[in-house]
This record gives structure tokens, C-alpha cells and sequence, in this order.
């Protein structure tokens, strides 16, 4: 008797060798078509997450950006509260501070990266001062001590302190203090012209000719040198000698930096005229927002 076929004879086949399967089969011969799709989800997920990253970057950037400028804006609004505060506290004029007269602020008012060559500016304009006093008091000394000229000097000396003091603040200080503010051409001229004239007064005190109203560096040597030894005057001329070359100094290097930062801004000599006759000498005795 013929056995008849078994129906579970491929299921059986299958169970033995699942990869006797057509669909397996063709699959294991042709890899392509295992992979492919698997491929084009990775490649599909990877190309959108590095399509992201710039993106991204961008926007991370912008919101830094816009972080910095509250940040900025935050810091411009507090320092203006504080400066009204002051202001309204202790009124606008704060300088000198034993009589105020004018408003000066060199952190307030200057911008950063000039208010070293301001600062410097500001302590040989104090420097001066000092040498003016010290050397009134030692042309007196001079007088008292019996130098020939001794009266001369005296009269001068007393005169020098404030008309010197008052002249140098307004002719040469004043000016670049608000063309250090404000960048206007017409303020470094004018400091060019008298800070030159302040410079060669400056050699001429140092050097002290005797009845000049000086006690520079002449009549020290002369006070040390006579018979009856003028000490008090000596020293004191010696201190003020010292004192006048060190500003004089100074404010030569100083000159040289401004002059430099001049040229950098592009101010020029035609410009400083324009602002002259545009706004007369207003914009040079004033500080107002127009000049």
C-alpha cells in the first residue's frame, strides 16, 4: 500500500532548516535587500541630526548674543541710576571739592581706554600745583635769606600760583579733558597750542633764572654756593626743581600719546576750523552737548 503524502512534510523541512524559505533565501543572496532599509533609516536620522547641529549652533549664538546685550543695557541703566543719584544727592558741580565750581568725573565721563592717559593728565596737573606752592614758599625763603633778588622773586612766585594754576586748567587741561570725552578736533588743537607753550614754561622754571620767580635749578645752585648758605631756600628750590622737571616731563610724554591718538581718530587742523566757526568759542569754553 502506497503511503500517502505527508502534509506537514514541508512545515517539518522548515522547522528543521528555516533557511530553506525562498524569501531567506533570496535574502542571504542578495544582502542589499536585508540592509538597505535598515541603511536608509540610519543614514535618513544621521543626515537630519547633522543637518540640526548648525542650527542649533546659530540659535545658541543669537540668545548669547541677546544675553550679552541685556546684560549690557542692565549695566548702562544701573550706572546712569547711580550717576543721577550722585548727582541729585550732591549737585552737579563736584570739583574742587572745597568749593565746587564745574563738574569732573574722568570714570564717568571719559571713555575706558583714554582714561589712563586722562588720570596721567590729571595728577602732573596736580603735580604742577604742588611745585607752584613749594616754590612761592621758596622764593620767599630766598627774600628772607638775603638773595639779591630775592623780592623779584617773591613778587613773581606769588603771582605764578594762581595764574598758572588757574590758566594751565582752562588752556590745556580743560581742552583735552573734553576732547578725551567728546572727540572733537577743535579740543585737541587748542591743547596742542597752550600744552606747547606749557611745556616751554616748563623748561624755564626748571632751569630757575635768578629774579624769574623761580627757585629752580640757577638759584638753588646759588643759595647752596653763597657764604652764608641759604639752606631753607636751597632745599626747598632743590624739592621744586625736581617737582617742575618731573612734570615737564611727563607732560612731554603725554603730549606724545595724544598726539598719536589724534592722528589715529582722523582729527585734523581743517576740522578743528569747521568747529570753530561753526560753533565759535563757545565750543571751547563750554562743554555743552552741541560742542
Amino acid at each position: 500500500m502506497a503511503s500517502s503524502a505527508d502534509p506537514f512534510s514541508d512545515r517539518n523541512a522548515l522547522d528543521a532548516n528555516p533557511f530553506a524559505d525562498q524569501t531567506v533565501q533570496g535574502a542571504l543572496n542578495d544582502p542589499s535587500r536585508m540592509y538597505s532599509g535598515a541603511d536608509d533609516d540610519v543614514a535618513s536620522t544621521y543626515k537630519g541630526a547633522v543637518d540640526d547641529v548648525p542650527s542649533s549652533r546659530a540659535e545658541a549664538d543669537r540668545m548669547a548674543e541677546l544675553r550679552r546685550r541685556e546684560e549690557e543695557l542692565a549695566r548702562r541703566e544701573r550706572d546712569l541710576d547711580s550717576r543721577a543719584a550722585h548727582i541729585q544727592k550732591h549737585g552737579r558741580n563736584n570739583w574742587p571739592f572745597f568749593y565746587p565750581l564745574i563738574y569732573h568725573d574722568i570714570q564717568a565721563e571719559i571713555p575706558p581706554d583714554s582714561q589712563p592717559i586722562m588720570q596721567g593728565l590729571y595728577k602732573l596737573w596736580l603735580l604742577l600745583v604742588l611745585a607752584l606752592i613749594v616754590n612761592m614758599v621758596a622764593c620767599i625763603f630766598l627774600l628772607l635769606e638775603g638773595a639779591s633778588d630775592g623780592g623779584k622773586d617773591m613778587i613773581s612766585g606769588v603771582v605764578y600760583l594762581p595764574v598758572i594754576t588757574l590758566t594751565s586748567f582752562m588752556l590745556w587741561y580743560r581742552p583735552i579733558y573734553n576732547g578725551l570725552m567728546k572727540e572733537h578736533s577743535l579740543f585737541f588743537y587748542v591743547y596742542f597750542i597752550f600744552a606747547g607753550f606749557h611745556l616751554a614754561f616748563s623748561v624755564y622754571v626748571f632751569l630757575g633764572i635768578p629774579s624769574t620767580g623761580s627757585a629752580g635749578l640757577i638759584n638753588t645752585i646759588q643759595a647752596f654756593a653763597d657764604e652764608d648758605r641759604k639752606l631753607v631756600a636751597g632745599i626747598l628750590g632743590a624739592i621744586t626743581t625736581a617737582m617742575f622737571g618731573l612734570q615737564g616731563l611727563g607732560n612731554l610724554w603725554f603730549y606724545r600719546l595724544i598726539w598719536k591718538h589724534n592722528n589715529e581718530k582722523g582729527h585734523t587742523f581743517a576740522q578743528a576750523k569747521n568747529e570753530l566757526a561753526t560753533h565759535g568759542m563757545m565750543a571751547y569754553f563750554t562743554r555743552g552737548s552741541n560742542v
